[in-house]
């Protein structure tokens, strides 16, 4: 018994690190950018297929997740500065930019998916590293999955850190909160949102990585993400980091102890999960704070 509850408790942890990462990327882009990204799992795909790329070519996953970093920042904020910001300002309003933008991004979704399709192909892919396992209180964990746990807790304890302490993570906060002040008081708001479309695929890209240290993959995988994601987010609260970042350990253990039972209901308990939260609290757990 104490050993199936160790299981559940480090798996939980484990996805739950994962989710926040992923989570916390997508509630960026929506909170400041006022993009629903709905392309949000096809950079995670990517950011796990350029990692394969570069552990093909002897690199270590965890260097190739930094060498990732500033290329799928890179990516993103060119897509904000040039499609989103031109969609911005022929959108006319707020609402209508994001109804547009959330139907650019579904189109971004299949063309991304097809590009990987055509380089890399459907099958699944995989690589192993530090594979061996460590003795926990009596339960034999693999060494890759508590880098993954370790290195998905500090991703996001730092990148919290930089939105209250650094002076940009301040103005991407007062964006967040009231753009039209923000803009008063100096701040480039468009500059703003393209960095946190950027910060958003750079830490898709982060999770793709991670993800491909301890499980399969391939070029389909994003989908499931995304509505892991929007999940994720809507029930920590829409645009709220530490929201996401509790819904994302949250979801994590609901994930793995409803999958220990019976692996086919684990995206059903994810959806009576919401509509309890939506119709008890529609801001989610921490709505509004960020």
């Amino acid at each position: 018994m104490l050993v199936t509850i160790l299981n559940v408790v480090s798996s939980g942890l484990i996805m739950g690190g994962v989710y926040a990462i992923i989570a916390m990327g997508m509630s960026i882009q929506y909170g400041v950018a006022r993009i629903l990204n709905v392309s949000h799992g096809e950079f995670i795909m990517v950011g796990a297929f350029l990692t394969l790329v570069l552990v093909r070519q002897n690199v270590n996953p965890l260097l190739a997740m930094v060498i990732i970093m500033p290329v799928m920042f890179l990516l993103g904020f060119v897509l904000h500065r040039t499609i989103y910001k031109k969609l911005g300002d022929v959108s006319g309003s707020a609402g209508v930019f994001e109804s547009n933008s959330m139907l650019v991004s579904f189109g971004l979704m299949f063309v991304l998916q097809n590009v990987a399709l055509q380089i890399w192909g459907s099958q699944q892919q995989a690589y192993s590293f530090l594979l061996r396992s460590v003795n926990i209180l009596g339960t034999a964990i693999a060494l890759n999955r508590l880098v993954v746990l370790l290195f998905a807790v500090a991703i996001s304890l730092l990148f919290y850190l930089f939105l209250q302490k650094a002076r940009l993570g301040k103005a991407i906060r007062a964006v967040s909160q009231d753009a039209s002040s923000a803009a008063l008081m100096g701040i480039k708001v468009h500059r703003v949102g393209a960095i946190c479309f950027g910060i958003g695929a750079l830490l898709a890209g982060c999770a793709g990585s991670l993800i491909s240290i301890i499980n399969q993959f391939n070029t389909s995988m994003g989908m499931s993400y995304t509505i892991i994601a929007i999940i994720v987010v809507v029930l920590g609260g829409m645009g709220s980091i530490p929201g996401a970042l509790l819904g994302g350990f949250i979801l994590g253990f609901i994930g793995t102890l409803v999958n220990y039972i019976d692996p086919s209901l684990s995206l059903v308990a994810y959806y009576l999960i919401i509509i309890v939260l939506l119709l008890v609290k529609p801001s989610g757990l921490m709505g509004g704070k960020s």
